[in-house]
């Protein structure tokens, strides 16, 4: 699996994250959706990643600077025809070793508090994550659940 950087402009990136935005909205309501489209990733303090096993676009994620010591994982997706392949434990390593390059002492996240979203929240706490309270803009939310890990 090759993982690099990405603009974002092309069709299969975009073609995954509005799959990922659609799966949000199934099982989320509109105000408990926090993932970004194309413009949302675009901004200058998120980095996005695309995973790729030769022409095939496997999975991707993007890191949020929160501040100079504090990261947030965001558009963590894998294509639904490479579930189960260990891509979202790759992509999810590669950001935690990307926060730890950048120098961050905390690296946090946001999903969904719902029985969709279990394989999820299993992975993040095999991997050292902790539950915690809402942090950046994020408030209480009955449909979300925050995790965070010290790097």
């Amino acid at each position: 699996m090759e993982i690099k950087k990405d603009d974002l402009t092309g069709p299969e990136v975009a073609e995954l994250l509005m799959d990922h935005l659609h799966s949000m909205a199934q099982h989320s309501p509109p105000e408990s959706i926090h993932a970004l489209d194309l413009e949302g990733l675009r901004k200058p303090e998120i980095t996005f990643w695309s995973a790729w096993e030769g022409e095939d676009l496997v999975g991707c994620g993007a890191l949020k600077e929160l501040d100079d010591q504090h990261g947030e994982i965001k558009s963590m997706k894998t294509s639904p025809l490479h579930l189960r392949k260990g891509v979202a434990k790759r992509l999810l390593q590669h950001l935690i070793e990307e926060a730890r390059r950048r120098g961050y002492l905390r690296l946090s996240l946001e999903t969904g508090s719902m029985a969709a979203f279990e394989p999820a929240r299993r992975l993040y706490a095999n991997v050292g994550f902790q539950y915690c309270k809402p942090f950046s803009d994020y408030i209480e939310d009955p449909n979300s659940v925050f995790m965070t890990m010290e790097l």
